[in-house]
């Protein structure tokens, strides 16, 4: 019943997993016969964070501070909402056995995490070049699989539904603050969440 412990740690590994989808990014530079590349920073975080440290930071005139990298990367967590469309029977369960072991629990819950992933460049050649080496691969949906974190011995494949691509320019102030382009790629994750196990294999 409510109260009983169960953390499969399902909501973190999801966070890990995404993230680690967007942890090599490259971006490259051109000049001549030289190509400069560099790794482009990925941080779990609101985009709002790292807009307001480029508004403090962003004042040109100013010697006495330093400059945020851009480009970078940002995702965070938003809403989770129950999925009824993948709705399985309540009653029914997975029997996992391992050696004299056999672990009991009902079917998993289906929940929609969303996911929004920021793009912040100082100009837009840096920001699609990032976006052309994400895009490609949603159509609109990924699949991510990850390792079982359960006593049910479950693998998980996690369809990743990209639902939207927005722009946004700053370029509005004066000449003394710093531009920067934002993209913003909303994601959908269909997860699964498991109740308690019973590790006698009795009733639940």
């Amino acid at each position: 019943m409510l109260g009983t412990y169960s953390y499969h740690e399902i909501f973190k590994m999801t966070v890990i997993g995404f993230g680690t989808l967007f942890n090599n990014i490259e971006l490259r530079r051109t000049s001549g016969s030289k190509t400069e590349v560099m790794k482009v920073p990925l941080a779990y975080g609101p985009k709002q964070k790292f807009l307001a440290r480029l508004a403090q930071l962003g004042d040109l005139t100013r010697k006495d501070r330093t400059q945020i990298t851009l480009p970078r990367i940002s995702f965070e967590i938003g809403a989770i909402q129950y999925d009824p469309t993948r709705k399985l029977s309540p009653t029914s369960y997975i029997r996992h056995t391992s050696g004299d072991k056999t672990n009991k629990g009902f079917m998993p819950i289906p929940y929609n995490v969303n996911f929004e992933l920021a793009i912040l460049s100082k100009n837009q050649d840096d920001a699609l070049q990032i976006l052309e080496q994400i895009l490609p691969y949603f159509t609109p949906e990924f699949t991510l699989s990850l390792a079982s974190h359960t006593e049910l011995g479950l693998n998980m494949d996690l369809p990743i539904v990209l639902n939207a691509v927005t722009m946004e320019d700053n370029y509005e102030d004066g000449f003394e603050s710093r531009r920067f382009i934002n993209w913003t790629l909303d994601f959908t994750m269909k997860a699964n969440l498991f109740g308690p196990v019973n590790n006698g294999g009795g009733i639940i």
